[in-house]
């Protein structure tokens, strides 16, 4: 990642940890960013987002919590291997999901109520 693939929106209600954490936990969910990808280390990426490299460490240290990323001393953070398909998803990792699209979502303005029709549409698309 030579340019940052997170922006980070300062006046936000949503801290700018969570952001950077749900917008790069998207983009490896998705795929966009795949197994082996290596991040910018956390002094590069606070630098080019203006933000104190704690902020970005906590971003980073949650995601390796998810088992999203890995980091290795001398060898940065990379994407983590997909994990094998679960039989069932661990309750921590459907909550750091859950957090991380509603983060998003606020950081879009959208209010409990849109986010809730929102999650309820996703489960049941025919229902609309």
């Amino acid at each position: 990642m030579h340019e940052p693939a997170v922006r980070v929106d300062t006046t936000s209600q949503v801290p700018p940890y969570a952001q950077i954490r749900a917008q790069l936990g998207a983009l490896i969910l998705t795929g966009q960013l795949a197994e082996g990808d290596r991040l910018p280390t956390v002094r590069q990426l606070a630098t080019d987002l203006g933000l104190a490299p704690g902020t970005v460490a906590r971003a980073y240290r949650e995601l390796e919590a998810a088992e999203l990323i890995r980091t290795r001393r001398g060898a940065g953070s990379r994407v983590a291997a997909p994990p094998a398909a679960p039989a069932r998803p661990h309750a921590s990792q459907l909550a750091t999901l859950a957090r991380d699209f509603t983060s998003s979502a606020r950081a879009l303005g959208a209010d409990t109520d849109a986010i809730l029709a929102a999650v309820r549409d996703a489960l049941d698309p025919d229902h609309t």
